[in-house]
């Protein structure tokens, strides 16, 4: 399993949020966020305002899910966002007990 963090335009979250859905990749955790990347914001802001998504992933869905989120958040100009991968150990559903990457989707 893995945990994807991708920080992207919020005005392409939506978009995102569809594809992903189309997918069958449903849950995510959302949030609002404010960062810089090596440009440095754009004057007069230091920091713009950005959405970052949480996914954790089966394995073998990292790669599919990294190119539909890329595909749908590139315009190719700077401000894109990042997407970052993360090991994730184990996962539980709470309500049932269910663990691993049967905890999932």
């Amino acid at each position: 399993m893995k945990k994807i963090e991708a920080i992207i335009r919020n005005e392409d979250f939506e978009n995102v949020k569809k594809a992903l859905k189309s997918a069958g990749i449903i849950p995510m955790t959302v949030y609002p966020v404010q960062g810089r990347g090596v440009q440095g914001g754009v004057p007069p802001y230091d920091l713009l305002p950005k959405v970052k998504i949480e996914l954790v992933v089966k394995d073998e869905d990292v790669e599919r899910v990294i190119e539909i989120i890329a595909r749908n958040a590139r315009r190719g100009i700077p401000g894109d966002g990042k997407i970052f991968v993360l090991p994730v150990h184990d996962a539980i559903r709470i309500r049932t007990g269910e663990r691993g990457s049967e905890a999932l989707y």
